[in-house]
This record gives C-alpha cells, structure tokens and sequence, in this order.
C-alpha cells in the first residue's frame, strides 16, 4: 500500500477476507436482508396452535419483524399424521426459509432430518438430549436449540396430584400417542411413580379420534380411577373430546399445559407453553443476528402453574382436599 494512501484505504485483497469473514458467520447475511422468512411446523391442527402463533407473532414483531412487511411466515400442520411432517419439513426448505420453528418432538425430528444447516428452534421438545436432536443442553451443536419439556419430573408431579386428590387409587391410566416419541420418558416416569406408591398403571395408545373413545371406554370398564393426559400437540387438537370423555366417565384427570384446566379439565401442572413460544422468538432474533443455533443454550422452564377446576369436581363427584387447594396457583370456580 502506497504511504500517501488514506489511512481508511482497504485493498480488494482486505475487503473480500472480511466479507468472507462474515459470511461464515451463520446468520450474519440474514440479518442484513430486508425481509425474514421462517417455517413454523406442528404435529397438531392450526387451531389448537393459533393462540401460541399468535404470541410468537407479537413477540417477533417486539424484535422488529414484522408479518406482511418484513416477515412471511409458513405454517404447516400434520393435524396429528406424523407421517406427513417429513413432506412438510422439505417443503418448508423449498420456500426457502431462514429458520425452522418447530411445535412438538415429532415436528423438531422431523425437521432435524430434513436438513442439518437451516437453523432449528424447537418451541416444545421433550428430552432433546435422549431424543438426539441435541449434544447437551449447554452446548447444542449442530442447527438446532430451543426450550425443553420437564416431562419426568412433571409426569411424577401428576401422580402425586392425583393420588392427594383422590382418597382411594388402585389403578391409574396413562394416555399417550404412540407415534410421539418422548411418551416413553412419561411412561417410565408414571410407573415409577405409581411403584412408590402402590399403585398400578396401565398404558392407553391413541393417535386417533377414534382411538381416545376407545381408551377412555377401555379405561372405564377397567377401573382406572384417574387418568393422566400425556402432553402432545395432537391431543391439544382433540382436548375437548377428551375433556368431554373425562367428564362422561367422571375419571379425575390431569394435564400439563394450564389451557387444559381452563377448558374444564379437573387439574393440570406444568409449564405456561405461551412463555416458551414468546422465548422462542427471542432465539430467532438471536440466530437473525448472526448467534449459531449450537452455541445457545437449550432451556427449560422453570416456570409451573398448578390449576384446580372445582366446577369439574362438582361434575365428577370428587371433592378436592383443602390442603391440595391451598398449593393451588390458581382455582377455577365456575
């Protein structure tokens, strides 16, 4: 360089390393396109989805992205058919999308085996670590982060819920839906529970309409006395039926996410999934801006909400125990 050059002066030779030098930063040439598309995937049905897509919307638009201006947003919905989530993934990948937002285990497998470079944030996934989609929850590595379920440890809480609620529990149901994975990790976790307690567990599969009739007929003739509803984004799609069947056959049941008791469930613990879908759009501005999805940590909430419906209980038959009422977040009175 010739000494009465200007000190601002970059050779061609300097400006194309640090272009390169950016451009290998995943992200860094996202954030500077003016507009933003990501893929949002979900084993269940938009409209049991469409309250949860409405808090990501509103939080991304907080972080200046904006659906109709500088954003698109493609949504895909399996409605409970885990065989289509594979097509949908690729599709997703044709559109062309930045980042892949992901509801549920099934849709982050899904979406991980479609591609291993598009960045990945699962809103919802239980055990990402045992179900492969991460390395570790402090260090991800590879395309893909997000928020984890305490499924264990609130499938324990269930039991303990149910049994203080109800005097007498000789036999416990657990509905899960065969074709969701993390279901084995509430299975182990139940029985375990019931173990320590003398109860015994029997196992419903339903990943049908049709089938969660039959389960809760089958649980009915079979004496289960309470039911535990496994969290699965295609039993959300279906909560009033199965809220309805509970009630039909005034089986206490309880569930994860807080909307189940709202709708007329008779109890639910677990974490609020619209403070997961608000995190989930602050790892999307974080990825936009350059951040590798392996470098963020995958969280979990440590959030839970503990809900009693006594309209419920009136309706089944079960009065609930004032101690149990009193570590109630919230009761739901009519």
């Amino acid at each position: 360089m010739a000494r009465d050059q200007p000190a601002y002066f970059i050779s061609r030779r300097s400006f194309c390393w640090t272009l390169a030098g950016l451009l290998a930063v995943p992200g860094m040439a996202i954030a500077q396109t003016s507009h933003v598309r990501i893929g949002l995937l979900r084993n269940g049905d938009r409209a049991s989805g469409e309250p949860y897509i409405a808090v990501f919307k509103q939080e991304l638009s907080k972080f200046g992205y904006v659906e109709d201006q500088n954003l698109t947003l493609e949504l895909r919905f399996a409605d409970g058919k885990a065989e289509l989530l594979p097509a949908f993934a690729e599709e997703l990948l044709r559109l062309g999308v930045n980042i892949i937002v992901v509801a549920d285990t099934p849709a982050a497998l899904a979406s991980q085996k479609a591609t291993r470079s598009i960045p990945i944030v699962f809103a919802t996934a239980a055990d990402p670590v045992g179900n492969g989609l991460v390395a570790s929850l402090a260090h991800p590595g590879g395309n893909i982060t997000g928020l984890s379920n305490i499924t264990s440890d609130i499938s324990a809480k269930h039991v303990e819920l149910l049994a203080a609620a109800i005097q007498r529990l000789p036999l416990l149901a657990t509905m899960i839906n065969p074709q969701n994975p993390s279901h084995r990790l509430i299975v182990t976790s139940v029985q375990a529970a019931c173990a320590q307690r003398g109860i015994r567990n029997r196992v419903f599969e339903a990943d049908t309409a049709e089938k969660i009739t039959i389960a809760f007929q089958a649980m009915n003739e079979g004496g289960a006395k309470g039911v535990i509803v496994a969290i699965d984004s295609f039993f959300s799609q279906l909560r009033s039926q199965i809220i309805g069947l509970a009630l039909k056959y005034k089986l206490p049941a309880i569930a994860a996410a807080p909307s189940w008791a709202d709708r007329g469930l008779l109890m639910s613990y677990g974490q609020d999934i619209a403070e997961n879908w608000r995190r989930a759009a602050a790892y999307c501005d974080k990825i936009l801006r350059g951040a590798r999805p392996g470098d963020l940590p995958v969280e979990q909430s440590t959030k839970l909400e503990f809900v009693v419906n006594l309209k419920a209980a009136n309706t089944i038959g079960v009065s609930i125990p004032e101690t149990l009422l009193l570590r109630a977040n919230r009761i739901i009175r009519e």
